[in-house]
């Protein structure tokens, strides 16, 4: 895996070189952002290729640093990675052994989801618990319960999910699985596993996620029997073999939400494409709310054009609900529109770490429990802070076009692992940026 596609190296806290975005404010925007492929189906799909045991290719994958992450961990797994611009060439039939390794899947949850792969494919699987962004707890309790439906032995020692498949022939049994929670982590894992299980499987209270959708879509391309993805009950009839497959992965909608809410804070009209718009009905629907106007333009782009701001109320749902992945970038929006407003997050617990750097910048916002009640100000004032997160980081990249003067992003290695050549995009849109090194 060309490593070098990283755009940065996660770095520790201290006196340590650490880069950083420096964001020239109160610019105005213009012209047309290409939208990269979806971050979080490149992720699940490197995992589904293990399922298949003949080269597939990936098209649209992102170079982002959560990418090379997860190629890492494949070819630990014995897999062959191939890069070409956009296109990923992934060499499964190699898959040489079910343990993933401790210090990669430790810095990226997504890494977890190869359980379902390797031990359908395999029948063992021997994954670390995972890691990833601070913004509450992720168990992967649905995961585990949902293997055991399918016939897998699970136990978790040390750290370490051990899955491994007892009796005759190997092989996963198709079960009837309800999902206590609509979790797309767990959601993706039980449909990986279960397309090479024998029999009819059923997820009741499934994840609808676009990425969902996608990875169904990835798996049917390499010959599974899938059905209902996209709904709240998928069906999937295993067969004993997947083939090999060309597939080009979706328009991330959380880059395309980011940038459209970049285009209401600055005040800009831009356009976006390639885009899928019906992955972004609960985004366009509070940007409306408050005050753009948002038009289609045929095939698959988006323009934005903004008008006044104001305050409106936002509660982060399972998908088709409001993403919590857009809940701080809209929360700085609303920190500079008339009126107040209240944003609730329901999904994780803890996210909004961005709130005391929003505040740093002159935002006027308050935390009660699960609610951040926001007070529009006139503007807000550049000023040094931090990501905690990666959407927390897009945030305050956001907060930074539309503050008055200099604003420093520190926190980039959350940034890189989530939107490919940030920076670049919006220079080309006419924002002055640039990244910068220094011991923060």
């Amino acid at each position: 895996m060309d490593t070098s596609l990283s755009q940065t190296k996660a770095k520790s806290s201290g006196d340590e070189v650490q880069e950083a975005l420096r964001i020239w404010g109160r610019r105005p925007l213009s012209g047309n952002v290409r939208i990269s492929g979806a971050k979080n189906s490149a992720l699940v799909l490197m995992a589904g290729a293990l399922l298949c045991p003949e080269q597939c290719r990936l098209r649209n994958v992102p170079a982002l640093a959560d990418i090379n992450r997860m190629g890492q961990v494949l070819e630990a797994l014995g897999v062959k990675l191939q890069r070409r611009g956009d296109a990923l060439d992934i060499d499964a039939s190699t898959l040489t052994t079910s343990k993933a390794p401790y210090e990669l899947v430790s810095q990226l949850r997504a890494s977890f989801f190869v359980i379902g792969s390797l031990v359908a494919r395999l029948g063992s699987a021997r994954v670390p618990l995972p890691g990833g962004c601070a913004i509450g707890a992720r168990p992967v309790d649905l995961h585990v319960r949902g293997l055991q439906a399918l016939g897998a032995e699970v136990r978790i020692e040390h750290g370490i999910v051990y899955a491994d498949i007892k009796g005759s022939g190997g092989k996963l049994k198709g079960a009837k699985i309800y999902l206590d929670y609509p979790s797309v982590g767990a959601t993706e894992t039980l449909m990986m596993a279960a397309t090479l299980a024998e029999g009819e499987t059923i997820i009741e209270n499934a994840a609808q996620e676009p990425e969902v959708a996608d990875l169904a879509n990835f798996c049917r391309a390499m010959g599974a029997k899938i059905r209902g993805a996209g709904t709240n009950t998928i069906i999937i009839v295993g067969v004993p073999r997947l083939h090999t497959t060309d597939y080009s992965i979706i328009p991330d909608r959380i880059e395309t939400g980011t940038f459209l809410v970049a285009g209401a804070i600055t005040g800009s009209e831009i356009s976006l494409s390639p885009v899928i718009p019906e992955h972004l009905t609960p985004v366009i629907a509070k940007l409306r709310e408050i005050g753009s106007e948002i038009i289609f333009e045929e095939p698959n782009r988006l323009r934005i054009i903004p008008g006044e701001l104001q305050a409106t109320d936002i509660a982060t749902l399972p998908y088709p609900g409001f993403p919590t992945d857009m809940q701080a970038q809209f929360m700085t929006l609303l920190s500079l529109s008339e009126g107040n407003s209240v944003v609730s997050e329901t999904v994780f617990e803890n996210r909004m770490g961005h709130v005391p750097e929003l505040v740093r910048m002159g935002a006027d916002v308050r935390i009660k429990g699960e609610n951040a009640i926001i007070r529009g100000v006139p503007m807000l004032s550049g000023a040094p802070v931090s990501g905690t997160d990666l959407r927390a980081s897009a945030a305050l990249v956001l907060a930074g076009l539309a503050a008055d003067g200099e604003t420093l992003v520190k926190g980039l290695h959350h940034l890189d692992r989530g939107y490919e050549n940030l920076e670049g995009k919006l220079r080309k849109l006419g924002a002055k940026v640039e990244r910068v090194t220094g011991n923060w």
